[in-house]
């Protein structure tokens, strides 16, 4: 069964947002100075400093990221072992690609997709390292 392991949360105004979620929840939002385009992480729980990955089983963390549409709303992401193959199942069962296969800096590939709904799913595979 597939996990979801990530969130992205846009805002229009980045400081007016963080503000919100560290007061409100406490939670600890970086900038990531490496990313290509303006993104925040965001640390629900605390995090193991190798992996990056939530210490708490069933924990997740997620991004902060300027809104790049009217309308756009926050997005799950679900990590899978091979996301072309994933990409062909999401299209085969009635899903739309919405945003294509990128590489994020070193670490994993990502897409989005657009369920029969319309509901906007983001997909994720590790990049393993050698």
């Amino acid at each position: 069964m597939d996990k979801v392991v990530h969130f992205e949360i846009p805002a229009d105004n980045i400081a007016r947002a963080q503000k919100f979620y560290k007061s409100v929840f406490g939670w600890k939002i970086d900038k990531v100075p490496e990313a290509k385009m303006e993104y925040y992480m965001v640390s629900t729980v605390e995090v193991d400093q190798k992996s990056r990955k939530p210490k708490e089983p069933g924990a997740i963390n997620g991004g902060l990221m300027p809104r790049m549409q009217k309308g756009e709303a926050p997005v799950i992401v679900i990590n899978v072992s091979n996301l072309d193959s994933y990409l062909k199942k999401v299209t085969t069962a009635g899903g739309k690609i919405v945003m294509p296969k990128m590489s994020v800096m070193d670490i994993g590939l990502y897409a989005r997709f657009a369920d029969p709904e319309g509901n906007i799913v983001g997909i994720w595979q590790d990049i393993k390292k050698r």
